[in-house]
């Protein structure tokens, strides 16, 4: 089958050098990519955001499944439009969407349907936060409702910290629209791991867990980012964890959805907390995380495309996937001053070897440089080093030999991606 994927980030690059190794997938297209795509796929020039140019390159091409790599395509209308012109797409629809696009809609839902999650307050005012904030007293959560680039979330230690987070979003607008509502919510304790299930609008399908790195520095301090590295599978998550995780959230999620007339088909990404009482949800994601879908999809032990397109039509299958074997570790190379103002455009040495040390290489933040194969960095968050491996300290020690291979102005990474693991 030929398979145009969306995107042009880390996760894009992985979904492209995944698909173009399986038998089955003739072509992989890419849209917009970026220059490691281009070395698995097919890059092409289009607006992802356009359902309506979207669903015409499909139809020109003769794509037989579009995946949906990014959010903002899935809330502007994409997946719908490509269904409703009779193509094959994983991603959910918009309103299904919501679980990820709206943090306020995400919390009333699994309030309405017995999803155990962190008692939360949904505030629609700047008072309204600040009385939430101290009835829950601190440490509090304080969520941006809409997408924020994976910033709009700040885990307050103190009072003052979380009425300046209210203050940032609601009365200076940081994050614009997305931040006109916020919820205000318990802090979890307990360790934090991902869970991925893809899902056909009546089953759900576990196909992997992982462990990803947030904030921004060593020791998890500095500010929230959109993942400065992962590991998978999570040595947290056992057997008797996945059917308990499948059976509180993943499935009554499904029925749920159902029940309310926005079937769920697509992968469903559970944030989850471990904490004394079980496992619950701290945030759902509609689509295949950021740096953690680069260590989970290298160990899935089966073709993606099948599974993909098998969910887009409502026909997962129903015997459960093998075990991965081995372990992933990945290091994500940002740009200095990452998730804050930062320079790009500097030229990226060590790629070539790097990738002939046991690892790959997923590039996120690159692009073309002036030179024929010169490569510079163009954003934050720049390529994720993949290591791996029979283990979590094999696989860990091989992510951090490439990451010593490659260089760049200002490279920024966490030096303690996986340690409390091995």
């Amino acid at each position: 089958m030929k398979v145009l994927v969306l995107g042009g980030g880390g996760r894009e690059h992985a979904l492209a050098w995944k698909l173009q190794q399986e038998s089955g997938v003739r072509e992989v297209l890419c849209a917009p990519g970026n220059p490691g795509t281009a070395t698995c796929a097919r890059n092409v020039p289009l607006d992802i955001l356009s359902p309506a140019a979207v669903t015409a390159f499909v139809q020109a091409e003769g794509v037989d499944l579009t995946v949906v790599g990014p959010e903002q395509p899935l809330a502007a209308g994409v997946s719908d439009a490509l269904r409703a012109a009779g193509f094959a797409v994983f991603g959910p629809s918009q309103a299904a969407a919501r679980l990820e696009t709206s943090k306020a809609y995400s919390k009333a839902f699994m309030e309405r349907h017995g999803v155990p999650t962190a008692r939360a307050r949904i505030c629609d005012t700047a008072d309204q936060a600040d009385a939430a904030v101290a009835a829950f007293g601190a440490p509090v959560v304080v969520k941006a409702d809409g997408l924020a680039a994976g910033k709009g979330v700040t885990v307050a230690t103190t009072v003052e910290e979380a009425l300046a987070a209210v203050d940032a979003a609601m009365r200076q607008g940081s994050f614009g629209a997305a931040g006109s509502t916020v919820v205000i919510e318990e802090c979890l304790v307990g360790p934090e791991v991902s869970f991925f299930a893809l899902c056909d609008g009546t089953r759900g399908l576990p196909i992997g867990s992982a462990q990803d790195h947030k904030r921004a520095f060593d020791n998890d301090e500095g500010p929230n980012t959109g993942g400065m590295g992962a590991l998978a599978p999570s040595p947290l998550v056992d057997a008797a964890l996945v059917d308990r995780v499948m059976r509180t959230v993943v499935e009554p999620v499904l029925a749920g959805m159902r029940s309310e007339g926005t079937p769920f088909a697509g992968v469903l990404y559970c944030g989850l907390m471990l904490t004394a009482d079980g496992p619950k949800v701290i945030e759902f994601n509609v689509r295949f995380g950021d740096p953690e879908a680069q260590v989970v999809l290298p160990l899935l032990p089966v073709d993606l495309a099948p599974l993909l397109l098998a969910a887009s039509a409502g026909q997962l299958p129903t015997e459960p996937l093998p075990p991965p074997t081995g372990a992933r570790v990945g290091v994500v190379l940002a740009s200095g001053g990452y998730p804050g103002a930062m320079t790009t455009g500097f030229p990226i040495e060590g790629l070539d070897v790097a990738a002939a040390a046991d690892v790959t290489v997923f590039h996120a933040g690159t692009a073309r440089g002036a030179g024929p194969d010169e490569v510079v960095t163009s954003g934050g968050r720049v390529l994720t080093v993949v290591g791996e491996g029979p283990d979590l300290r094999t696989a860990r020690d091989r992510a951090y030999d490439g990451v010593a291979r490659i260089s760049f102005q200002d490279m920024q990474f966490r030096r303690d991606i996986a340690a409390k693991y091995v």
